[in-house]
C-alpha cells in the first residue's frame, strides 16, 4: 500500500484502540509507518483523516456482520423468527465489536464541537439506514427506497439503544428473544387499546 492507504489503516486502528480524543498525529504515524508530513499531503489534516477513518470503520462493521451472518432475512416468512434471528446475530457480535461501539458513542458526543464530523456522517447515515433495512429485513432499497428508509430508521434506533445497554451492563442488556417478546407486547398492547376504544364507542 502507499502512504495514503497506510495512513487510513493506521488511523482506523488508532480510533478503535484509543478513540478520537486520545489519538494524536504521531500515533497515526507510528501505526502506519509513515511521517507527519504525509498526513497533510494526503488528507489535509489529522481531523479529516480521522473522520474518513471513522466512516470506513463503520462501513466495515456493517460488512462484517453481513459476511459472518448465517441468517438470510429474505428467506424467512415468519416475521418474529426473522427478527429474533437477525438480532441474535448482531448481539452475538457485541464482544468482538465493543471498541467499535465505544467509538460510535464518542463520535456522537463530538458532533457539536466538530461540524466537519457532523457533515461527514450525515449522508452516510441515511444510506446506512437503507442498508440496515436490507440486511435485517430483506427489503431491497433499490426497489423500494422509501420503505427501506423508514424501516431503517427503526432498526437504527434499536441498534444504538441496544448496544448502549450492552456497554452499560451486559448482565441486564436485552437478548434477541427479549427484543422480540418486547416488540410483540408493544404491538399487541396497541391492538388491545384500539379494540377497547372501538368497543367503548359502540356502547
Amino acid at each position: 500500500m502507499g502512504h495514503r492507504e497506510d495512513l487510513l489503516e493506521g488511523a482506523k486502528r488508532c480510533l478503535l484502540e484509543k478513540g478520537y480524543a486520545r489519538t494524536t498525529a504521531r500515533d497515526i504515524v507510528a501505526a502506519s509507518g509513515t511521517n507527519l508530513a504525509s498526513i497533510g499531503y494526503h488528507y489535509g489534516s489529522k481531523e479529516a483523516l480521522l473522520n474518513l477513518a471513522f466512516l470506513k470503520v463503520t462501513e466495515e462493521w456493517g460488512d462484517t456482520v453481513v459476511e459472518k451472518s448465517d441468517v438470510d432475512p429474505a428467506s424467512m416468512t415468519e416475521p418474529w423468527e426473522r427478527f429474533e434471528a437477525v438480532w441474535g446475530q448482531v448481539i452475538g457480535s457485541y464482544e468482538a465489536t465493543r471498541s467499535f461501539w465505544k467509538l460510535q458513542l464518542e463520535a456522537v458526543s463530538r458532533l457539536d464541537e466538530d461540524p466537519e464530523l457532523r457533515k461527514a456522517i450525515a449522508d452516510p447515515q441515511v444510506e446506512g439506514r437503507k442498508g440496515l433495512a436490507e440486511n435485517f429485513q430483506g427489503i431491497d432499497a433499490g426497489t423500494d427506497p422509501d420503505k427501506a428508509g423508514k424501516a431503517g430508521l427503526v432498526y437504527q434506533a434499536l441498534l444504538v439503544g441496544v448496544m448502549v445497554q450492552w456497554l452499560v451492563d451486559p448482565e441486564t442488556a436485552p437478548s434477541a428473544k427479549d427484543l422480540a417478546e418486547g416488540l410483540r407486547i408493544v404491538l399487541e398492547s396497541g391492538d388491545g387499546g384500539e379494540a377497547q376504544s372501538r368497543a367503548q364507542s359502540r356502547a
